[in-house]
């Protein structure tokens, strides 16, 4: 298939029937993926710290120094967490917190040399929003923060942080965190040395349908330039309990037909995205099952642990057990991944 360009995606996304983007998506997913394996990684979201100076307005988790409900994990609370990943056959853990003003670089060296001399597990952790104020705080390139955190245990970098790459509305719904251009970046000096990470996209906020196009062409871009990112994981927004919808009461949750269509257009988009994920994190597992047949290939993961969509008013929780039988229903091959999509078995039936 021919490269299609930004118009033609704006295109697509205003006006081909979600049918048709779900075939094109599927035909697409069908030459990257011919055997039929849909892949998951069994980790846990854990969130070191909920104090943060970016005050999202989309975000319903985070909370001011001194408030009663503000936390920092201790070492005891955070060995726990990962030990019982651990015993639950988890390879991974997704670390992250909001930006801490008091934390420094040396509070994340700690902690992920804690986790590296105990644990044999690795560690997805620090948004680009982390790093970066990290580098601002300690008065050092991006770059040497990376390097430092990737001597200290860090093993690849999640997606957070990215919302939708336009300034315009980042100004809008989250004006104290970093820009378009510097999560950019941070992505692109991680991959330069040797990080690879994962891509997002929160939708369905305030942004417009240009937005969604401009942050894929971004994406497009840098990978196209470092192909340091492993796989693309485009998720609704969810307005319950936020500020941005008490500035915006008509906002809802998107629906269905909005996230397949976007998932859809993603994996046609995103043609050097070798993964394109689903959130059944913000669209339940009907929904996920759905996109399989949309472009995606992976169902995520199981999640032992989640605080920042549940602090939105959702909370789907899936087992395993229910991840593997939704990808067997539809038609697919289910298989434990991990972090770089290296399969480590299989769920045949017997």
């Amino acid at each position: 298939m021919v490269r299609i360009d930004k118009k033609q995606a704006l295109e697509m996304l205003k006006e081909a029937s979600i049918y048709e983007l779900g075939r094109i998506a599927d035909s697409i997913r069908k030459k990257l993926h011919p055997e039929g394996i849909v892949t998951f990684v069994v980790d846990r979201n854990i969130n070191y710290t909920n104090i943060c100076i970016n005050r999202c307005k989309f975000c319903a988790f985070w909370r001011p120094a001194g408030h009663p409900e503000a936390y920092i994990l201790t070492k005891e609370e955070l060995a726990q967490k990962i030990q019982e990943t651990v015993e639950k056959g988890g390879t991974q853990i997704l670390l992250q917190g909001g930006v801490h003003p008091e934390l420094g670089l040396d509070f994340y060296i700690d902690m992920l040399k804690f986790i590296k001399s105990n644990f044999k597990i690795h560690v997805h952790g620090f948004s680009p929003p982390e790093i970066s104020f990290l580098a601002k705080k300690q008065g050092m390139s991006v770059k040497e923060v990376l390097e430092i955190l990737k001597e200290s245990g860090l093993d690849s970098i999640p997606g957070g942080g990215a919302e939708i790459l336009s300034d315009r509305v980042r100004q809008l719904q989250s004006p104290n965190k970093i820009t378009a251009a510097e999560w950019l970046n941070v992505m692109k000096e991680a991959h330069m040395v040797g990080i690879k990470s994962s891509a997002t996209m929160m939708f369905g906020s305030i942004e417009k349908e240009e937005d969604i196009i401009e942050h894929l062409d971004a994406l497009r871009q840098l990978q196209d330039e470092t192909g340091g990112f492993t796989a693309f994981i485009p998720w609704s927004f969810q307005p319950s309990n936020t500020e941005l919808k008490r500035e915006f009461p008509e906002l809802h949750a998107a629906g269905s037909v909005k996230y397949l269509k976007v998932l859809a257009l993603s994996r046609i988009y995103l043609d050097n995205f070798h993964n394109i994920q689903v959130s059944w994190v913000t669209q339940g597992i009907k929904i996920a099952q759905a996109g399989l047949r949309f472009g995606a290939n992976d169902f995520g993961s199981t999640m032992l642990e989640e605080n920042v969509v549940r602090a939105a008013g959702v909370c789907y929780r899936v087992s395993m057990d229910e991840i593997i039988q939704a990808i067997k229903s539809a038609g697919f091959r289910p298989a434990q991944r991990d972090t770089y999509y290296r399969i480590l078995r299989f769920f045949d039936d017997n």
